[in-house]
């Protein structure tokens, strides 16, 4: 078995797992949703925060993986909208159904992306994880915002609402918090970097759990045209984008390998409860997210190959 195929196996096997607990009803809904609560708001920043503090971010190439990352999510972006009219004939696809492909098209699910980083390159995998959703989350929560207010809901884009989405996102004040560790060289007690070691160890399991319970297996029983679309957006174009950037660039070993990991995760779990909040297509959505997640079992590995 390769190194990347025994890397990724147990992250996908975790991800099963917490697919047949939810089916066996270990827990109740409530149950997953506190989990849930907790993983965003408390695992997952632990471990963004715990990495980005203790990184030696002059070892890897900040500015040039961010750049890849940003670049293709703006040209994927400006791709999008100029394919919207021919989408809409094609595929008769209003602007709900516009809103799901583009967030299946463009967001990415960071609990995965860290469990798998951190499992092919132990600390370095982590620190470029970190560094990828500093770069990633803060615009990606505004253009999704953006898009579902002017195409789900029909209605001029309203600063506060897509402020509020920046500012709340525990993912982006996590990575605040860290970067600003690192930079001052802020010294953090023993005690301080234990603790947060221990709740990161909670969010990787938790995390993919909650993957797996998530999926909705139903709704991906005959997927649409626009779901298949929105795979090849996100599971090929995105990741040839960034790793055709990232080379431009100089890029090359595990940072390379990293951002082309990042950029080949399937969709955020999150797209469908903002598509459920914010008048987006919640149903088409749940089977964008439940295809390319299984779809990405064998399109992760061979992108990773092929930068290997």
């Amino acid at each position: 078995m390769s190194p990347i195929i025994s890397s990724l196996a147990p992250v996908f096997l975790i991800i099963v797992l917490g697919a047949l607990l939810r089916t066996r009803g270990l827990m109740d809904s409530g149950g997953w949703n506190g989990l849930e609560r907790a993983t965003y708001y408390v695992f997952f920043p632990a471990v963004i925060i715990m990495t980005l503090a203790k990184a030696d971010l002059t070892t890897v190439p900040v500015i040039e993986v961010g750049v890849a990352l940003i670049g293709s999510i703006l040209i994927m972006t400006g791709l999008l909208l100029a394919a919207r009219p021919l989408l809409a004939r094609l595929f008769d696809m209003n602007g709900p159904a516009f809103t799901s492909v583009f967030q299946g098209a463009t967001r990415w699910n960071s609990f995965v992306a860290i469990a798998t980083a951190g499992a092919l390159h132990a600390t370095v995998g982590l620190t470029l994880t970190a560094i990828a959703v500093a770069a990633m989350i803060p615009l990606l929560n505004v253009l999704a915002v953006i898009m579902l207010q002017h195409y789900a809901q029909d209605r001029p884009v309203v600063l506060g609402p897509t402020l509020k989405a920046i500012v709340t996102n525990p993912f982006i004040w996590s990575s605040a918090i860290g970067i600003v560790i690192n930079a001052l060289g802020l010294p953090v007690p023993v005690v301080l970097m234990r603790f947060g070691d221990i709740l990161g160890s909670a969010a990787l399991g938790a995390g993919l759990l909650l993957v797996g319970a998530g999926l909705d297996v139903k709704a991906a029983l005959r997927p649409r045209a626009l779901t298949w679309l929105s795979c090849a957006l996100k599971l090929v174009l995105m990741p040839t984008m960034v790793g055709a950037i990232a080379m431009a660039l100089g890029v090359s070993g595990v940072p390379l390998q990293v951002a082309v990991l990042c950029a080949a995760m399937p969709t955020a779990s999150g797209s469908y409860i903002l598509a459920r909040h914010m008048g987006g297509d919640a149903t088409l959505m749940a089977e964008i997210l439940t295809v390319q997640t299984l779809v990405a079992v064998a399109t992760i590995p061979l992108a990773l190959a092929l930068v290997s």
